[in-house]
């Protein structure tokens, strides 16, 4: 089709130019002999004529002595009567006096030729003539100025150009006829030059539709050695490399995707505008929030680092910089990811809240470690270098006090050095559990018979509910008792003297569970999310004084999660402090 049009659009330009031309040739071929024949009557070669009429101008009946004189030049200047006629005219005001014509044959206004005769004859040159050619008019007219004797006249010739329209029309009626036969010939010749260009391309975009659509197995037949075979040969080349790119292309995606899918740390990437184009699950879960598709760079990080900036660092430089999300630390990695105009930035985000906590954690513990072991071997030197610096002047009750003294933070120092000691092992994973199958309740009843001394020297009530139908556990006895001699302990010690302190204990169908509940001092609801962690305690001061590590429940949690059960504060009516251990009846490896 495209060539059809071009085809026939050239035709019709061609047919259009040569109209032109013809029409402006014929337009100026007429003006030429108009103005020649006038040139040959009244120019300087016929200068007789022109005096002849100026002789007769001098005359009272001068306008019909120069009507009559035209009239018998009417077969030289080319007078028909009917398109081109003669007038004598006024010479001051141009007004009509007489001519082969009637006035009305005259232009309702006075040309420019017109007006420059009356001009000369204001001026009285008889010289000036007005014989100027306009192509664009649609007459031709030359007026020549005859003066003499005080009278003036003007000889007006007037052609109206019939003649050339009616020419000019037939010239375009053939032209015209002329284009329809060629276009008909351009038409059928375009056709079948096309069909013949248009079948193998047809073909070819055939084939380019099925490789867009993704199938590379069908080859086009080569039927020709042209430039169209030559193409078609170069396709099925390239469409067969294509495939295998693709192919390429496809398995590195699925890597990337399923990489993308399934790693820990979040990837967003953004675009050379800032545009977000890919977004994997991990990052909207680190970041809290879905990444919606039209998220802008300026939007999502635009407070930490410029775009500009990042995009224009050379790999591989990279910014590094940290981002806090709610109750999450986040390691940013911000980097382009291409050195050209279509590349963008590329950011990797690293959870490390844990690492902060451990970090926090470590300082802390080292801390508490330290103000721990400073009290007491501040105690042991102060108490030594008091008995050294007697020189044997203290009594002995004194002496033997200070000793105790001694003693006593000696052994605070042993039980807080086993204490981490046994934690190191828990978190290292080397202290082993023995398990064994045993009998719940006389776990309980050990406990219970244990501190039952202590509480009477504190003047505690202590009782225990029915420990019937408990059933056999498995786990380590020896630790599991452990923690529960901690918790009963703590109740002990933390109740006032004369307090009550109750244990109950109970099954179902996979778990046991032991409460103790006592109504001593209680826990401040601040503190009661922090009192498994290490070193930590509600009352320092009576900690200390009842010898306490803060490290008893730390261990306690440790062991318990170590037979896959939990411990924790259960709800409490009144002052104190029930806790609640629960642990799976099949063991830890259940």
């Amino acid at each position: 089709m495209k060539l059809m049009l071009i085809l026939l659009l050239l035709i019709t330009s061609l047919m259009a130019v040569v109209g032109a031309f013809l029409t402006t040739s014929v337009s100026s071929f007429y003006i030429d002999t108009f103005y020649q024949q006038m040139s040959d009557v009244f120019g300087v070669s016929n200068r007789d004529f022109v005096d002849s009429l100026r002789r007769e101008a001098a005359q009272s009946d001068g306008a019909s002595r120069i009507n009559d004189m035209l009239e018998i030049r009417a077969g030289s200047l080319g007078i028909d009567y009917r398109t081109r006629n003669y007038f004598v005219l006024d010479g001051q005001s141009g007004a009509y006096l007489d001519g082969s014509a009637d006035e009305s044959a005259l232009p309702r206004e006075q040309s420019a030729n017109l007006l420059t005769a009356r001009n000369a004859v204001a001026q009285g040159d008889g010289s000036a003539v007005g014989d100027s050619s306009d192509i664009t008019a649609d007459y031709m007219d030359v007026a020549i100025p005859i003066m003499n004797g005080g009278n003036a006249y003007i000889v007006y010739i007037l052609d109206n150009k019939d003649t050339v329209s009616g020419l000019n029309s037939q010239l375009i009626t053939i032209i015209m006829q002329a284009l329809v036969i060629g276009l008909l010939i351009s038409a059928l010749l375009s056709f079948l030059l096309s069909k013949a260009m248009v079948g193998p391309i047809e073909k070819l975009t055939a084939g380019a539709e099925r490789v867009a659509a993704g199938d590379f197995g069908s080859a086009l037949p080569v039927e020709s050695t042209d430039e169209i075979g030559i193409l078609t040969g170069t396709f099925n080349e390239m469409a067969g490399v294509l495939q295998s790119t693709m192919e390429a292309m496809e398995n590195e995606r699925d890597k990337l995707d399923t990489l993308f899918l399934h790693m820990t740390d979040g990837v967003v990437a953004f675009d050379h505008d800032g545009r977000l184009i890919h977004c994997n699950p991990a990052a909207n879960e680190l970041l809290q929030r879905t990444v919606e598709p039209d998220c802008t760079y300026e939007e999502l990080m635009g407070d930490l680092h410029p775009f500009q900036e990042v995009l224009a660092l050379q790999r591989p430089n990279y910014v590094e910089d940290e981002l806090v999300v709610r109750d999450k630390t986040l390691e940013l990695y911000l980097a382009p990811f291409s050195d050209h105009e279509q590349g963008g930035v590329l950011i990797v985000l690293h959870d490390i809240t844990e690492q902060h906590r451990n970090e926090e954690r470590r300082k802390e513990f080292v801390a508490n470690v330290s103000h721990e072991l400073r009290t007491p071997l501040t105690n042991v030197r102060s108490y030594a270098e008091t008995l050294r610096d007697a020189d044997g002047t203290i009594p002995t009750d004194m002496s033997n006090g200070f000793l105790d003294i001694i003693i006593t933070e000696t052994d605070r120092m042993t039980h807080i050095v086993q204490d981490l000691l046994t934690l190191s092992r828990l978190d290292a994973g080397n202290a082993e559990l023995v398990l064994s199958r045993f009998p719940f309740a006389e776990s309980i009843e050990s406990v219970f018979r244990a501190n039952a001394l202590e509480a009477r020297r504190r003047g505690h009530q202590l009782t225990c509910g029915s420990l019937e139908e408990l059933p056999l556990i498995v786990g380590d006895r020896s630790r599991l008792e452990q923690v529960m001699m901690n918790v009963l302990g703590n109740a002990i010690k933390y109740t006032p003297d004369g307090g009550h302190i109750r244990i109950t204990a109970g099954s179902d169908e996979e778990t046991v569970w032991m409460e103790v509940c006592d109504d001593g001092i209680g826990i401040p609801e601040k503190d009661r999310d922090r009192i498994f962690e290490r070193f930590y305690r509600v009352d320092k001061a009576r900690s200390r004084e009842s010898g306490g590590t803060g490290l008893g429940l730390s261990i306690a949690k440790e062991i318990v999660q170590r037979h896959n059960g939990t411990i924790g504060l259960a709800p409490h009516q009144g002052p104190g402090t029930t806790v609640r251990l629960t642990l799976p009846i099949a063991g830890p490896s259940a």
